[in-house]
C-alpha cells in the first residue's frame, strides 16, 4: 500500500496539482483539510478530503473512514479533536472506528508515530509550515508489518523518513 497525504494548502491548487503529478501512481490520495477550495474543484477529483476550520464549503465531510488494500484509514482535519493540545480525542475516535491509520492536519507540524498499534500521521503544511522551514507532504507505505512515512518538501526533496513497526 502506498498513499499520498497532504494538508493545509490554503487555496493553492497549483501545489496540489504539482505534488500529485510528481508523485505519480499511488493507491489513494488524501487531503487532511484546509484546502480552501470548492468541493468540485478539479484539483480535488479522486482525492479523499475532509473539512478544515478554514474551509467554507460545508459539503466536505468532517471525517473520512475508508479501507485501502486492507488498511482501515481514518482522516479528520483535527480542529474538532483538539490535536493542537492533545492526542487523546483523536486516539479515542481512532479506536472507536477501529482504524489502523489516522491522518490529520491542522497543526501544520509534520510527524508520524505509533500509539497502541495505530499509526498517526500529520503531513505538515504545503502552505504555512510550523516547526520547520520547508512546506511538506508525505508518502506512507506499508510493507508487511513495517510502515515507512517519508516527508518531502514542496520541491520534492526528502525532509525525513520514519520507519515504524
Amino acid at each position: 500500500m502506498k498513499i499520498l497525504v497532504m494538508s493545509d494548502t490554503h487555496g493553492d491548487s497549483l501545489v496540489i496539482d504539482q505534488v500529485i503529478k510528481h508523485v505519480g501512481s499511488v493507491d489513494a490520495i488524501f487531503h487532511c483539510g484546509d484546502s480552501e477550495l470548492d468541493n468540485q474543484h478539479e484539483s480535488l477529483k479522486s482525492v479523499y478530503i475532509v473539512r478544515g476550520n478554514c474551509d467554507f464549503d460545508s459539503s466536505f465531510p468532517n471525517e473520512v473512514i475508508t479501507d485501502i488494500k486492507g488498511t482501515k484509514i481514518y482522516m479528520a482535519h483535527g480542529h474538532l479533536l483538539q490535536v493542537k493540545n492533545t492526542m487523546i480525542p483523536i486516539k479515542l475516535r481512532a479506536q472507536e472506528v477501529e482504524a489502523d491509520v489516522v491522518l490529520f492536519g491542522h497543526s501544520h507540524i509534520l510527524g508520524a508515530e505509533l500509539l497502541d498499534n495505530i499509526l498517526f500521521l500529520n503531513p505538515g503544511s504545503l502552505a504555512f509550515p510550523r516547526g520547520i522551514e520547508e512546506k511538506s507532504y508525505a508518502l506512507l507505505e506499508k510493507s508487511g508489518s513495517k510502515w515507512i512515512g517519508t516527508f518531502f518538501s514542496d520541491t520534492h526533496k526528502k525532509i525525513e523518513e520514519v520507519i515504524l513497526e
